[in-house]
C-alpha cells in the first residue's frame, strides 16, 4: 500500500510540474504576479509529491517488499539496514529518483528561502527547473518506473550490487 502511494505521488509531482510550468508561463508572459507567487509555491508541492515517492522507496527497501521488481533485484533479507537502504539509489531507476528529488529540492530552497530575489526572476528559473524535473519524471514514470510490480513476489531477492557490499 505504501508502495502504490509512492508511485501515486511520482504520477501527481509529474502533473504538478505541467501546471507549474502552465501557471509561471502564463504569469511571465502576462505579468500576472498573482500567478508567479502560485508558481513560486507549487515548488513545494512538487518536492513533497517526489519526497514522499523517494520516502517510500526507501520504505520497501527496509521492509523489504519483494513485491517491486527493483526491490527483488537489489536487496537480500539478509543484509543489514545500512545496505538497504543505499540500495535505494544503488541502481538506474532508483539513482534517478534521487537526482529529481535533489532537483526539486533546489527549487524548493528556492522558492523559500530566497526573498530577496525579484519574484520574475525567480518565477523564471523556477519555470525552466520545471521542465526539466517533467522530463525527468516523464522519463522515470514511462522507461525506468521503481514502482514496476512482480505478479509473483520472491521469499527472498538477489543481493545489493557486489561492487557497493564493500565495507572498506
Amino acid at each position: 500500500m505504501i508502495t502504490e502511494i509512492g508511485h501515486l505521488s511520482l504520477i501527481l509531482a509529474l502533473l504538478v510540474s505541467v501546471l507549474q510550468i502552465g501557471v509561471l508561463g502564463m504569469g511571465y508572459a502576462k505579468n500576472i504576479y498573482n500567478w508567479l507567487y502560485a508558481g513560486t509555491l507549487i515548488a513545494v508541492v512538487q518536492f513533497g509529491f517526489i519526497g514522499i515517492s523517494f520516502l517510500s522507496l526507501t520504505w520497501a527497501f527496509v521492509n523489504s517488499d519483494f513485491s517491486l521488481t527493483l526491490v527483488t533485484n537489489n536487496s537480500h533479507t539478509l543484509k543489514p539496514l545500512l545496505y538497504k537502504i543505499s540500495g535505494v539509489w544503488g541502481n538506474h531507476e532508483g539513482s534517478m529518483l534521487l537526482w529529481v528529488l535533489v532537483l526539486s529540492f533546489f527549487g524548493f530552497l528556492l522558492a523559500v528561502l530566497q526573498r530577496q530575489i525579484p519574484l520574475k526572476f525567480k518565477a523564471l528559473v523556477l519555470f525552466f527547473q520545471s521542465a526539466i524535473t517533467l522530463a525527468f519524471l516523464s522519463f522515470i514514470l514511462f522507461t525506468s518506473n521503481p514502482f514496476d510490480r512482480l505478479e509473483f513476489p520472491p521469499f527472498n531477492g538477489y543481493d545489493l550490487n557486489p561492487l557497493l557490499q564493500d565495507p572498506g
